[in-house]
């Protein structure tokens, strides 16, 4: 009997393998590419364990059960997080080292923004370290144009809702010596929304002017040149592992 636990979707299950991504997966199965158990299939509804037979492209595949593997990026200015590009901007991708497993970036940083980006080969593992109220706390080091009061501060520190949209609460540290404008912020936060920080500070009139990500789950940039790429050590990733809620 085919055992029904650890059942997944089969773009996830060839996702999880490291053999493409889940949008790829699904153009696959249309294609005919994909077969379970014998049968081609045509449709990504169908979910599948490591039990079923799977062939695609006449090769059989299995989930990457080995330790995850994952990477730090100081991603500059200028590069889009996507392996691909209509539009032929410069993506992160163009600054992996060649050899490596195929990657997925945990997370993104928009064009504009910089600093610590993270890769790994396991889909799942990109997954976790994700996930809202996770526990891992990102940090951002912001250049804005202006300066905010203790009223907009504490209003970070407790949560605000823009639009609809509900913001958890950012822990908001600042220079002593603020001026008009250029001043620097720290800011921690514990989920990330798409573009949270610069809509957070437009809800208070304010531009962002730089954003850097200096820390990811306890991994730190450190001092890791523009465009260094680094592979982190398994213990460490235990460690990040081990503060997952």
């Amino acid at each position: 009997m085919t055992d029904t636990t650890n059942k997944m979707r089969i773009a996830k299950f060839m996702s999880s393998a490291g053999l493409c991504s889940r949008r790829e997966a699904e153009r696959w199965i249309a294609e005919g590419r994909v077969q379970v158990n014998g049968e081609t299939i045509d449709s990504p509804a169908l979910n599948v364990s490591a039990e079923d037979a799977i062939i695609v492209d006449g090769k059989t595949i299995t989930q990457n059960t080995s330790k995850p593997r994952l990477y730090c990026l100081n991603k500059p200015k200028g590069y889009i997080c996507t392996s691909k590009d209509t539009h032929d901007r410069k993506t992160v991708f163009e600054l992996v080292p060649p050899g490596l497993p195929r990657l997925v970036t945990v997370g993104r940083l928009d064009l504009n923004s910089e600093g610590l980006l993270l890769f790994t080969d396991q889909p799942s593992l990109a997954e976790k370290l994700m996930r809202p109220n996770n526990g891992l706390s990102r940090v951002y080091k912001v250049r804005i144009d202006g300066f905010l009061d203790e009223g907009q501060k504490a209003a970070l520190q407790n949560g605000i809702t823009i639009e609809g949209i509900h913001y958890k609460g950012v822990l908001v540290e600042q220079e002593e010596k603020q001026t008009k404008r250029n001043n620097w912020i720290t800011l921690t936060l514990t989920e990330g929304k798409n573009r949270e920080i610069r809509k957070l500070m437009q809800s208070f009139g304010l531009h962002v002017s730089r954003l850097v990500r200096v820390s990811y789950g306890g991994l730190e940039l450190g001092g890791l040149p523009k465009s260094g790429f680094v592979e982190v050590p398994y213990k460490r990733i235990e460690k990040v592992l081990e503060g997952l809620k």
